[in-house]
């Protein structure tokens, strides 16, 4: 047996420690934190707040292409021009998200989304005053930058609230965004067609509601910045080489390109073949464009689930080759 005594200034707080020999000997057992992290559960405060900031940032996005027809007609643009307001607006929404997720995955920025969905309040505020085309371009291009800085981030945190529970924080964060999507025809026919185009400016109060959400969510993600960076990362045993993972990002890359060229060009211009097929109203066509999009939001909110369950490329695979038979 060993004895340590403490030092002489502390001793009489202190008693000796006694070890044995073979406790010395002992090799010593490091307890996994992460089983017990996942043990506690999803943040659903945090969780219902990203899901819901999701739902206000796509319900503005969706706006662009919901107010096509009273740009058309108020500025006589023809559909090559309707197309070049989706490119400016695709362009930083889309193109640009990979840029801000590789620039946050070297250095996560907590207060990001809350500085991306003021680009998004400039831009519906510049939409609703815009009376020039190259001003609505700008204007387009300025709510899918608050776009492209708003989802890499925000995925992140819905994992990091997840608790464990991928598939269903997923998809409750995208369910948001989905019914955010549809949402936009509905506000529309509502307020822009009857109001005209300044009403947009109205929407501009939508993002700065977004604005407050993501800062007092930006507090809560700052301390899990800090603790991921003092925690040391290893690779997985069993984690699949680098060169497996480039062609399964490669797949997901493809099959997202597919299913969001079809998504993209029937949001664009689903309303105007309504109207002109069927010589429905404005309002109608975008009810009907809301019915669509309202579909995509169940099939999201349905997908996660499933995916915990069956199998996420199973539930991939079907959600994509699920839809030849109706094209």
């Amino acid at each position: 047996m060993r004895r340590f005594a403490a030092p002489a200034g502390i001793a009489a707080l202190n008693k000796p420690v006694v070890v044995s020999e073979e406790t010395l000997t002992e090799p010593v057992v490091v307890v996994d934190v992460a089983p017990a992290a996942k043990a506690a559960g999803p943040a659903y405060v945090v969780l219902a707040g990203i899901s819901f900031s999701h739902f206000l940032n796509d319900t503005m996005q969706s706006l662009i292409a919901s107010v096509y027809p009273i740009l058309k007609d108020t500025y006589a643009l023809d559909f090559a021009q309707i197309g070049m307001i989706t490119l400016a607006f695709q362009f930083t929404a889309s193109l640009l998200q990979p840029v801000v997720g590789h620039y946050t995955d070297k250095k996560a920025q907590p207060y990001s989304l809350a500085i991306g969905m003021a680009s998004t309040f400039f831009g519906l505020l510049l939409l609703s005053a815009a009376h020039q085309y190259l001003v609505i371009l700008v204007a387009a291009a300025l709510v899918g930058l608050g776009s492209a800085v708003f989802h890499p981030e925000s995925a992140r945190i819905a994992r990091l609230a997840s608790g464990g529970r991928y598939g269903f924080a997923q998809s409750v964060f995208q369910l948001g965004g989905s019914f955010g999507t549809s949402m936009g025809p509905v506000l529309a026919a509502l307020i822009v067609v009857p109001f005209g185009q300044g009403s947009i400016a109205w929407f501009s109060s939508i993002a700065f509601l977004a604005i407050i959400i993501l800062w007092r969510i930006g507090r809560w993600y700052a301390p899990q910045i800090k603790a991921k960076k003092t925690a040391a990362v290893q690779a997985h045993p069993d984690a699949p080489s680098s060169r497996r993972v480039a062609v399964a990002l490669l797949v997901l890359v493809a099959l997202l390109f597919s299913k969001q060229l079809y998504v993209s060009s029937l949001s664009s211009y689903y309303i105007f073949y309504l109207i002109d097929r069927f010589g429905v109203s404005t309002q109608t066509a975008q009810i009907y464009l809301f019915i669509f999009l309202s579909a995509s939001a169940v099939g999201t909110f349905f997908g996660g689930p499933l995916g915990d369950r069956f199998g996420r490329k199973a539930v991939i695979w079907v959600s994509i080759l699920g839809i030849l038979p109706f094209s």
